[in-house]
Parts: structure tokens; sequence; C-alpha cells
């Protein structure tokens, strides 16, 4: 599993982001901000999403600010990421070896394992 190590949050996290204007679908961005953060260009995004997910998050004007996260399992050749400007690290980590990371990430690993088959 590659995973960020987020610069405004301090927390392992799956990449992700904002859709932009310049995204015709939800497919675009979730492949241009996986590469953008993982600096990883070989990416295969499976076209069904993984999970769908409200959660609140602790940006924002208001309280509560919540998130609508689409997330797909992306597949990649295991190379050497480099981190991108919005993360402190990305690694690579074994799915049942993570760092410390919370219930969203646990979740989306947990459904990638069952689309996986493993």
């Amino acid at each position: 599993m590659l995973l960020t190590l987020h610069a405004r949050l301090g927390r392992w996290l799956q990449t992700g982001g904002h859709i932009e204007p310049t995204d015709r679908t939800l497919e675009d961005a979730a492949e241009r901000e996986a590469r953008e953060e993982s600096g990883l260009a070989d990416l295969q995004l499976e076209p069904s999403p993984l999970l769908l997910s409200k959660h609140e998050v602790p940006c924002g004007p208001t309280r509560p600010t919540y998130h609508l996260d689409v997330q797909y399992l992306v597949l990649a050749n295991p190379l050497s990421p480099d981190a991108g400007v919005e993360s402190l690290d990305v690694r690579w980590f074994v799915h049942d070896q993570l760092p410390d990371v919370d219930d969203s990430v646990v979740a989306l690993v947990q459904a990638a394992g069952v689309r996986l088959g493993w």
C-alpha cells in the first residue's frame, strides 16, 4: 500500500485531493492526484470506486466541515515514489504492517484486499 505522510495533518493517508476545473471525470481527478502526490507516472486506475466516504475534516471555514470522498483502487509498479509538495513522505507498506493510521485508511486497505483477493 502506498501512503503519504500528509504535510498539514501529519498523518499517513492515501493519496487524494480535490476535483479541479480541468478534471473531466472523478477518475481523472483520482489519477491526477495520485500522480501528483506519489510522483509515480505508471498508474492504472480500477474503473469502479472502491469506497464512498463522508467524514468530518479539520479544515474549512465552518464546523463541522465534511468531505465526500470517492475512493478508487490504483495499481502501480512498486517503484520508489517521490513525495510531492503536499506530502512530507511517501512510502510503500505491506498491507498487514501499516504505520499508525486512522480507521478510514484501515477500511480502505480492507476494501482493497477484498477487491484484490487477499
